[in-house]
């Protein structure tokens, strides 16, 4: 029962980096950009290094880069306007953020408001993990630590 209980955090424990690279193994795929003008390849390395690191706001498990929805396709070119108007990576964002909230960005800063975001995952984990271990505990006391009920006899 140990072991099972072992595996199962660890598979919880672990599900969040597994997620993580996922995502990051999505940006850096060979996705197709729209049609844009970038003058040379480190202009267009910023551009899918930035709209990497975005959410689609209507597909939301996809960021900027690999979503094929209409509303990706007009912040992308927001973002390449953007770019040929001379803004910074910080410029592009604030902007973004201001328009959108926090939630466009995938790695959120560490905010009052974003506190949920960064530890409400590992908070409900653990939570869970300490009621899974009381319940353990609880099921396997020995016998005569356990009171009978003196209750009636049918």
């Amino acid at each position: 029962m140990k072991r099972l209980f072992a595996a199962l955090l660890l598979a919880c424990l672990l599900a969040p980096a597994a997620q993580a690279l996922t995502v990051q193994q999505v940006t850096q795929a060979t996705v197709p950009i729209d049609v844009l003008p970038f003058r040379n390849d480190a202009e267009r390395a910023r551009f899918r290094h930035l709209t990497g690191q975005l959410r689609c706001m209507v597909c939301q498990d996809e960021s900027l880069l690999a979503s094929n929805a209409d509303f990706a396709r007009q912040l992308r070119g927001q973002i390449f306007a953007m770019m040929q108007q001379g803004q910074s990576d910080k410029e592009i964002k604030a902007w973004l953020v201001a328009r959108y909230s926090t939630f466009i960005l995938y790695d959120p800063p560490l905010q009052a408001s974003t506190i949920a975001l960064w530890f409400g995952t590992p908070a409900i984990l653990l939570i869970g993990g300490l009621v899974v271990a009381v319940l353990l505990r609880r099921r396997t006391r020995p016998a005569d630590t356990i009171t009978e009920d003196p209750g009636e006899d049918w």
